[in-house]
């Protein structure tokens, strides 16, 4: 009976369907399958990497525009142009005891509203210190079996608070001025991104890519939002973004979230890498957000550059350059330097390239030996590029040229940090103050 009925439907469907192709069906099936052998190409397909010089005569000069305290509570993160004029003659140093860590993790200095610097060791103990490089207070909470754990603390503060969250999921707040503990609790997962401080609240994003809005006062979570997770933990550190009663923020995955700050409820999401391709979430490394104009601009080290309306997620422009080092706007300007070796700077209207230069080919071995951009800071006549071999890039803004290379150490050095016209630069064991 079974056998009759399928042989029914057959003959049913093959005399409503003609064999040969002007029926259309098999033509169309066939065109659907180029189609798509065609698509899939197009979404696998590996954007090239740009890596040549362009309009290298053209001559680019920033106004004056210094934002001022650049480093201190930047919710957007966008330093822009920074006032520093400095020599870089001298080095002076305040050590401690060596992060282990610090060439996976991307530790950052923190300033403060006082002018103050603060940091922390392998052990937890967190440093607060005066532009002269003069101890003020140092103190640690952490048990002797979270100290052999050595974490990596993550900063902010307001004038009187400093929060600390950390890699072994505590969080914490010391009183500023004496460095005496107000509260601690633990989460659930260790923490790996920027904090924010915004009125009485915080902000940061654990392993679990959920980000979590807490109380100043107590530590009390308020609300939190979780994103998808990832199979694979991620050390990268993620960055958020602070305006217009938003928060704007990255997960493991590349996915760019906006909440309401008071509620946490979803404005908008943005995915930035293809869901099919899990293997590429453990080599993801994105750049830190920065946001001007309601605009935001990330890169990555999968060949992208984005510029997305902070309003609505929407993608303005996305250009092919391979950085995941944090860009910098100023004159309607995007400035970046790919991992491999160029100064760029990009219209921020609609991501044309305005210029592209080789900061690098005074370095002869710079790819043999596998050295990376780390991070930089865009003054009005000059850039300062800092090297995973310790050294230190001058570039003329003008040009685009290097003009200098400063030794800074033997090892990996941090993006520089500016205070009071004098710079400083991080590595595992010191604090490093140039002028």
């Amino acid at each position: 009976m079974n056998k009759l009925f399928y042989l029914l439907v057959t003959f049913l469907f093959l005399s409503s369907c003609s064999l040969d192709t002007k029926s259309g069906l098999w033509t169309k099936t066939e065109e659907l399958d180029s189609e798509n052998k065609n698509l899939e190409v197009k979404i696998f397909e590996e954007n090239e990497i740009y890596e040549r010089e362009l309009n290298i005569d053209l001559k680019i000069k920033l106004r004056n525009n210094f934002k001022k305290n650049s480093f201190i509570n930047n919710l957007s993160n966008n330093n822009g142009v920074v006032n520093f004029d400095g020599s870089i003659d001298k080095i002076k140093k305040f050590k401690f005891s060596k992060i282990d860590q610090f060439d996976n993790y991307q530790p950052e200095l923190l300033i403060t509203k006082n002018n103050n610097l603060i940091f922390f060791d392998d052990k937890g103990t967190v440093l607060n210190f005066s532009s002269d490089n003069e101890l003020i207070w140092k103190n640690n909470y952490y048990s002797k079996r979270e100290k052999k754990l050595k974490p990596i603390l993550y900063f902010a503060a307001n004038e009187k608070t400093l929060v600390v969250a950390d890699s072994i999921s505590k969080y914490y707040a010391i009183n500023i001025n004496d460095g005496k503990l107000n509260w601690i609790n633990n989460n659930i997962a260790p923490f790996n991104s920027q904090i924010k401080i915004f009125k009485d609240k915080f902000f940061v994003v654990d392993f679990e890519n959920i980000l979590r809005c807490f109380s100043i006062k107590n530590g009390k979570e308020i609300w939190n939002f979780k994103t998808e997770k990832s199979f694979i933990k991620s050390q990268q550190k993620l960055s958020l973004i602070i305006n217009n009663n938003r928060v704007i923020f990255t997960n493991t995955l590349g996915d760019i979230s906006s909440l309401d700050i008071e509620t946490g409820n979803l404005i908008w999401q943005t995915p930035t890498q293809s869901s099919d391709i899990y293997e590429n979430y453990f080599s993801l490394k994105n750049s830190d957000l920065i946001s001007e104009n309601n605009t935001i601009y990330f890169s990555n080290n999968q060949n992208e550059f984005f510029a997305i309306d902070q309003r609505n997620g929407v993608i303005k422009w996305k250009q092919n350059l391979n950085s995941n080092l944090r860009p910098t706007y100023a004159d309607n300007l995007v400035f970046t330097i790919t991992l491999e070796g160029y100064f760029v700077a990009i219209d921020s209207r609609n991501g044309n390239i305005v210029r592209m230069t080789n900061i690098i080919n005074k370095i002869k071995k710079y790819k043999k030996e596998n050295i990376k951009p780390i991070g930089f800071i865009v003054s009005q006549d000059k850039v300062y590029l800092s090297l995973s071999n310790g050294r230190l890039i001058i570039i003329e803004t003008l040009t685009g040229k290097p003009i200098d290379i400063k030794k800074i150490d033997n090892e990996k050095i941090s993006r520089p940090y500016v205070l009071n016209n004098d710079m400083y630069i991080i590595k595992d064991n010191a604090i490093l103050k140039l002028n």
